[in-house]
């Protein structure tokens, strides 16, 4: 009598194309649905979701060349461009050429910029407060969704050959 292994057999059943097995679909909709919340938080600010992505990255350093912020924020630099003029036309910073380099744009925050930051520092505990959910849990999640763009920065800029014969090679390992 043959044995038959139930997990082979479930793994036949499902439809490797149903929507709720795609990361991509999860990840789209929880993008989504969490910047859903940080819009009434933030429009106190006088800021977009992700305005609020550029004042966190010059809160961390300023100033910052405008190509050292679309790296940390994994924007293109067309993508950041406009947000930064509307944060500058807004008051919140500053752009300018560097004297050392005039290829360089240099961004820095203003007095305005500086001291939005006090009123910003509500806005975590707000987001963790609507989610409801519990600290821990969302920092190992940031940290799993960290962990994921790190691979697939790395897919990204791996060689399609390579790329197929990691996924074969890893396949053929798993279980």
């Amino acid at each position: 009598m043959e044995k038959v292994d139930p997990l082979a057999s479930d793994l036949r059943t499902v439809d490797p194309l149903a929507l709720d097995r795609q990361v991509c679909f999860a990840l789209a909709a929880a993008s989504r649905s969490v910047i859903a919340l940080y819009r009434p938080v933030l429009e106190p600010l006088g800021l977009t979701h992700p305005q609020y992505l550029v004042m966190l990255a010059l809160w961390e350093s300023s100033p910052r060349s405008a190509g050292e912020i679309s790296d940390a924020l994994l924007l293109e630099p067309a993508t950041l461009s406009p947000l930064l003029k509307r944060l500058e036309s807004a008051g919140l910073l500053t752009r300018t050429r560097r004297v050392t380099d005039e290829r360089t744009l240099s961004v820095e925050l203003t007095p305005a910029g500086r001291a939005l930051r006090d009123r910003a520092e509500e806005v975590p505990g707000r987001i963790v407060e609507t989610l409801g959910m519990d600290v821990a849990h969302l920092e190992g999640i940031r940290d799993s969704l960290t962990e994921l763009i790190g691979a697939a920065t790395i897919a990204r800029n791996v060689p399609r050959a390579t790329s197929a014969a990691r996924v074969t090679v890893k396949s053929a390992r798993t279980p």
